[in-house]
């Protein structure tokens, strides 16, 4: 007899044991989190560029290598798209949302639709504004302003005056289209003779850049630099400038940022100045983040990538190495 009640409180103590090891090891986080695996939201911008484009491919093959299972969408540089899209991960109770914001405002409300649900939230790549950072767990991303601080000291290092200036800024209310311009400006104030006679928006795409160089040559007849956001703009500015008999590099400097093979190719050939390098390869960085905030890891509210910047002769060095 007592051995027959040994053996069924053994049973019992065990069967307690492992009930209590199944709810401990099977939470990933978030509210989805029954299973080991992660389960990420991510909703990207969209495809615009050949920055963002590497930016997707980086988090696809992380996510696979890293085991997380990605449920992934493309917003087509809507706001409403990323809403909506960030509701539909909460509907399904994924561990972690991460995403790039198209514009910084705006997102609060679905932020805290998310934070009741108890997901954590990651951003990646540009920021939002917002007073309450208890939305997001962390940022991961460049210092965009330091961008455009590394453009204009190479400008104002680089020229003689007067310089007048035509800006290709990013998609309007873009986290780096406003960093961008901000840091730019900061730069190139102590120079009076350099100026920027003109700015507007090429929505971070080539054709963007295209067309709106294609306006400023005609509006504006003396043109000595076009600093754009991002190298697909500067590539849509080349193809303008060629078409008004110019000789891009020469006759018009061109800065930009990203340092994708595209500009990195166009840099190299000469067509391009100087290029200040945003790295789009987050996604290993990105894994590693969601993984420590789902185990409940202390994790900086801003992580930069570490970046550099490239002149003609270090982009040919660069290129046969170049991962985007």
């Amino acid at each position: 007899m007592l051995k027959k009640i040994t053996t069924t409180a053994t049973a019992l103590l065990l069967a307690t044991l492992t009930a209590c090891g199944s709810a401990d090891s099977g939470a990933s986080g978030g509210a989805g989190g029954k299973t080991d695996k992660i389960t990420m939201g991510f909703a990207q911008v969209g495809a615009e560029s050949g920055w963002r484009t590497a930016n997707t491919t980086s988090v696809q093959r992380s996510a696979a290598t890293a085991g997380v299972e990605l449920k992934f969408s493309d917003a087509q540089q809507k706001q409403e798209n990323q809403i909506k899209a960030i509701r539909s991960y909460i509907q399904q109770k994924v561990d972690v949302i991460a995403f790039s914001p198209v514009v910084e405002t705006g997102w609060d409300a679905v932020l805290l639709e998310a934070k009741r649900a108890k997901i954590p939230v990651i951003l990646t790549d540009r920021a939002v504004d917002s007073k309450d950072d208890s939305l997001y767990e962390t940022f991961l991303g460049s210092d965009f302003v330091l961008e455009g601080e590394k453009a204009g000291k190479w400008l104002t290092e680089n020229s003689q005056g007067p310089v007048n200036v035509v800006e290709l800024q990013g998609t309007t209310g873009a986290a780096p289209a406003i960093d961008r311009k901000k840091g730019f400006e900061k730069a190139v104030a102590a120079r009076q003779d350099i100026k920027i006679v003109a700015t507007q928006s090429g929505d971070f795409t080539r054709a963007g850049g295209k067309q709106v160089m294609e306006a400023l040559l005609r509006s504006t007849p003396d043109i000595d630099v076009v600093y754009a956001h991002n190298d697909d703009m500067g590539l849509g500015a080349i193809e303008a400038i060629k078409a008004a008999g110019k000789t891009p590099g020469k006759d018009i400097k061109i800065i930009t940022v990203d340092a994708v093979k595209a500009g990195m190719e166009a840099l190299a050939a000469g067509e391009i100045n100087y290029i200040v390098e945003c790295n789009p390869l987050l996604g290993d960085q990105l894994m590693d983040l969601a993984k420590k905030v789902l185990a409940g890891e202390e994790v900086p509210k801003r992580v930069v990538t570490e970046e550099t910047t490239f002149t003609p002769e270090q982009a040919k060095a660069a290129l046969p190495t170049r991962q985007y």
